[in-house]
């Protein structure tokens, strides 16, 4: 599913969730086409700039399935930043980051599946505090590891938790901006 209302895509979109959404709604922090997991809505303009646009970094998390096994050093390269090309065709090396091997993912998101049906695999939990365009992947790919699976699972403190695919859980603002650090 695409994180948009509307698109001249013939793609699934939010508005094909069944769910009446307030006018107004946008997200905040897009998922691709190839990914999953927490998406943040509202009506609210500003939380988007406050969130992304701020002198004050906010982490999100990410539970990432790459193909193969993950060597020490290159887990090592991860957490310590490693060079991707972003916008303008641009080198950058990204800032250090929390990089962590999962075993029971499971416990991390029920709906995870981590089973061996893609062969050879290794499971990390990732938590940056920027987000360049496809930086996970990026990351993934600098160390010749390919991004099979990228589930957001929480922004600051807002959790994905137990929330299934498609599933919406409406938040008080004021608990929201709590949650985000805002």
């Amino acid at each position: 599913m695409v994180s948009q209302f509307i698109s001249t895509h013939t793609v699934r979109l939010l508005g094909d969730i069944d769910f009446t959404f307030p006018q107004g709604t946008h997200a905040i922090g897009r998922l691709d086409n190839h990914s999953e997991g927490l998406l943040l809505l509202t009506t609210n303009k500003k939380i988007t700039r406050l969130l992304f646009l701020a002198t004050i970094p906010h982490k999100r998390t990410y539970l990432v399935q790459i193909n193969n096994v993950l060597s020490a050093a290159n887990l090592l390269q991860l957490q310590n930043g490693t060079t991707i090309t972003i916008k303008g065709n641009q080198l950058y090396t990204t800032p250090p980051c929390h990089v962590e091997v999962v075993s029971n993912t499971t416990a991390i998101y029920p709906y995870c599946n981590n089973t061996d049906e893609f062969g050879v695999h290794t499971w990390l939990l990732i938590t940056l505090t920027e987000g360049k365009y496809h930086q996970v992947r990026k990351m993934m790919g600098s160390i010749k590891h390919r991004c099979k699976r990228l589930i957001r699972i929480s922004i600051e403190d807002v959790y994905l938790g137990n929330l299934a695919p498609g599933q919406i859980k409406e938040m008080d603002e004021t608990d929201f901006f709590t949650l985000l650090k805002l």
